[in-house]
C-alpha cells in the first residue's frame, strides 16, 4: 500500500488524506470503485501517519503556494479531529492567507462524542458537508453510516452550529443519483433552512 498523505490536483489545491476510517460506507463512494483518485497512486494507507509525518508532507506541498488545502482523503478526516486542527492551525501560521476546507460527512460530533463545531474556529475557512438526501429514511439506505438513525441528525445538527463558527459551509448532493430536479430543490431547502448552501457535486464512479 502507498503512505500518499498530500496529492494535489490542476486547480491548485493540495488534499490531505488522514486515515481509511469511515463510519458511512456510502453506496456511491469512489473507495468502493477505484485505488485511486484521477489517475493518483492508490490513498489507501498502510497505516495512519503520526502528526510530524502529516506536517511534513503538508509543509513540502505549501512550498507550492497552494490557492488552498483540502482535508479529503478515502476516510473521515474528523476521525483524526487532533491531527486535522493542530495540521490546519500550523498551515494558516506558516501561510498567512491559506484557505483550508474540510471535506466531512459532518459526523464529527458521535464520532468524537462531543460537540466538534466550535473547534474548527479559525482553523477551516470552509466545511463542505455530505447532506446526500433530504431523507432520514434515504440517508440510512445510501450513506449506511454505522450510527444507525442518530447520523442523520446528527449530521444537520453539526452544520447547523458550524454556520456560527466557519465562514462558509456547504452541504452537497452526488448529481448521480440525486437527479430529480425537485429533490435537489429539496435538498436546497434544508442546506438553506441551517444557513449553508447547497452543492450539487459530479459523480465520480
Amino acid at each position: 500500500m502507498a503512505m500518499t498523505i498530500t496529492y494535489g490536483f490542476r486547480n491548485g489545491s493540495v488534499y490531505v488524506n488522514l486515515t481509511n476510517r469511515c463510519p458511512c460506507s456510502c453506496r456511491f463512494c469512489l473507495r468502493s470503485n477505484a485505488p485511486g483518485i484521477l489517475g493518483s497512486d492508490s490513498l489507501w494507507l498502510e497505516r495512519e501517519p503520526t502528526l510530524d509525518e502529516v506536517w511534513e508532507s503538508v509543509s513540502a506541498a505549501l512550498a507550492s503556494s497552494p490557492r488552498e488545502l483540502v482535508f479529503c482523503g478515502y476516510g473521515e478526516p474528523t476521525e483524526r479531529l487532533d491531527v486535522l486542527l493542530e495540521t490546519a492551525a500550523r498551515a494558516k501560521a506558516a501561510q498567512p492567507g491559506l484557505k483550508v476546507r474540510v471535506n466531512t460527512n459532518g459526523l464529527s460530533d458521535l464520532i468524537a462524542g462531543r460537540s466538534t463545531a466550535p473547534l474548527f474556529a479559525g482553523k477551516a475557512d470552509v466545511l463542505s458537508i455530505s447532506l446526500n438526501t433530504d431523507d432520514p429514511a434515504e440517508y440510512l439506505e445510501v450513506c449506511r453510516p454505522k450510527f444507525g438513525e442518530a447520523a442523520y441528525p446528527a449530521m444537520l445538527a453539526f452544520a447547523r452550529q458550524a454556520v456560527s463558527y466557519v465562514p462558509e459551509v456547504v452541504m452537497s448532493v452526488v448529481g448521480e443519483p440525486v437527479t430529480d430536479a425537485a429533490k435537489q430543490a429539496r435538498c436546497r431547502a434544508v442546506a438553506e433552512g441551517l444557513g449553508a448552501r447547497l452543492r450539487v457535486r459530479p459523480f465520480e464512479g
